[in-house]
């Protein structure tokens, strides 16, 4: 007997819509029975992860500044993903363009007069170095044949170094007592808060319009229609007069422009100086969240909050629960697992054939 897997006819758009809402319940029924084998409250542990986290102000301020990178990457990401090329490298791409913008506000710290010029300098050689950042493996892809998903991984981990090693070295600050960090920048290399005495910066406010232009673009410009159509039927596309070279340069520039300005709003918004590490893995963690959202910009956001709401709580599970922060990244990891699989289903039937299997 083999099991086949035959395109449902008539699509139901009820069950493509609770597909992910079912998944979750899944996984969280799933995580409360590894809970309790750990030997705590699932109760207890669904209030941590799921409402604790929005019954403060702080915490709904930790939960929009965690999700606001996720969703600026993922959004990036989408664009890739449904032209069926793969960059797995946005996590190396997000630290580059945190550490070629910081180090334009390193460059100015102290200087004099008008410096209303150096924040949005900042912002464009962030997002300009992440772009040129992902053209690495496009290059190699479209004129040798190099797999991008090889490439751009391992120039996460050059990325990673390099920054290491300027926060320790070149950029360190001379009066710093040796602590392996920049100077923290001057308020003009800032991102400004959204209200004072809070947290919450224009970071937040860039990832939403990032939302709202990837939604125009995909949906009633060229581009998009041609990013549709390449990842649907690549030889289609080609007859059509579409250019397989130009539009996986093009998504790569997108993708890696898209984290290189999350880096530097990162950087520029919540750390405010450039240390040995700026990540803690948005950059693989958004794949995550681009596939939860999707590949829609408006999905990506809501799967950023949620991916982002596990984390906040999974911190606080681990401080009042002492439930290890893994198992919050095995819950991610599940969340996305079950899905893809409530999306397949969605989209076909399960047969099972007689027969032996080929």
């Amino acid at each position: 007997m083999r099991i086949d897997l035959s395109p449902r006819t008539n699509r139901s758009r009820l069950m493509d819509g609770f597909a992910p809402i079912l998944a979750f319940v899944v996984a969280v029924a799933i995580g409360g029975v590894v809970v309790a084998v750990m030997g705590r409250s699932p109760a207890t542990a669904f209030v941590t992860y799921f409402i604790a986290p929005l019954s403060e102000v702080w915490s709904l301020q930790e939960v929009a500044l965690k999700a606001a990178p996720l969703a600026l990457i993922a959004i990036g990401l989408a664009f890739c993903f449904r032209a069926n090329v793969w960059n797995i490298g946005a996590e190396g791409q997000f630290v580059i363009g945190g550490l070629f913008g910081g180090w334009i506000a390193v460059a100015t710290h102290g200087a004099g007069g008008s410096t209303f010029w150096v924040l949005p300098l900042m912002l464009a050689v962030g997002t300009l170095a992440g772009v040129a950042y992902a053209l690495i493996p496009a290059i190699l892809k479209v004129w040798l044949g190099v797999s991008e998903i090889l490439t751009s991984l391992m120039l996460v981990y050059v990325a990673e170094l390099l920054l290491d090693y300027m926060a320790r070295g070149p950029l360190r600050d001379p009066a710093g007592y040796n602590f392996p960090q920049s100077v923290t920048f001057d308020d003009a290399a800032r991102l400004p808060y959204l209200m004072e005495g809070d947290t919450l910066h224009a970071g937040v406010l860039i990832a939403l319009t990032a939302v709202v232009v990837a939604t125009i673009v995909l949906a009633r410009t060229l581009f998009g229609f041609e990013v549709r159509v390449v990842g649907a039927s690549p030889r289609a596309a080609r007859f059509a007069g579409f250019s397989d070279v130009r539009l996986t340069l093009a998504v790569f520039a997108v993708s890696g422009g898209a984290a290189g300005l999350a880096g530097i709003a990162e950087v520029a918004g919540k750390i405010g100086q450039l240390q040995p590490s700026i990540s803690p893995g948005y950059g693989f963690t958004a794949i995550i969240v681009a596939f939860l959202g999707r590949l829609s910009p408006v999905g990506i956001l809501v799967a950023a909050l949620v991916i982002a709401l596990t984390t906040i709580g999974g911190e606080g599970a681990q401080i009042d629960l002492k439930l290890p922060l893994d198992l919050t990244r095995a819950f991610q990891g599940l969340l996305l697992a079950l899905v893809l699989g409530a999306d397949a289903l969605s989209r076909y039937r399960v047969l099972f054939v007689p027969g032996t299997a080929t």
